[in-house]
C-alpha cells in the first residue's frame, strides 16, 4: 500500500491508510457532507457521497436514495491524482476519518488558510 499523503505548505505528512472519509459542513446550507474515498496506485477512487440534504451546489447524485436521513450516491468515476481543498479560519475545518476516528485537518496539519491537497504518496 502507497498511503494516502496529505501536503499544508512546506508540511508532507504521510498516512497508512488504504481508504479514508472526508466530511465537512457545507458553507451555505450548513449541512453535512461526506465522501468516502479508496487509495489506489492510479489516484483517489470515490467509493460514496452522502449528503443530508440539498441546495446550492449540493444536488445528489441521479442514483442517489435516501437512506437514515441522507441522499447516498455511488457514481462510478475514474480515480482522481489528487484532492486539493481549500481552507480558511472562518470556516469550519475539513474532518478525515479512518478506522473509526474523525479528526479537524488542524488537528493533523498546521493550522493555516491555505489548501490541503491530498494525493496517493509515490
Amino acid at each position: 500500500m502507497s498511503g494516502l499523503c496529505l501536503e499544508a505548505g512546506a508540511t508532507v505528512l504521510r498516512l497508512a491508510l488504504a481508504s479514508f472519509t472526508l466530511a465537512w459542513t457545507h458553507t451555505v446550507e450548513k449541512l453535512l457532507w461526506e465522501e468516502d474515498w479508496r487509495v489506489e496506485p492510479a489516484g483517489l477512487v470515490l467509493v460514496e457521497s452522502r449528503v443530508r440534504g440539498s441546495g446550492a451546489g449540493m444536488e445528489p447524485g441521479p442514483d442517489a436514495r435516501l437512506e437514515a436521513g441522507a441522499w447516498r450516491s455511488r457514481l462510478v468515476r475514474p480515480p482522481v491524482p489528487e484532492l486539493v481543498l481549500a481552507r480558511a479560519p472562518d470556516l469550519p475545518d475539513w474532518q478525515l476519518c479512518a478506522r473509526g476516528t474523525c479528526r479537524p485537518l488542524g488537528e493533523i496539519l498546521p493550522a493555516g488558510d491555505g489548501p490541503v491537497t491530498l494525493r496517493p504518496c509515490r
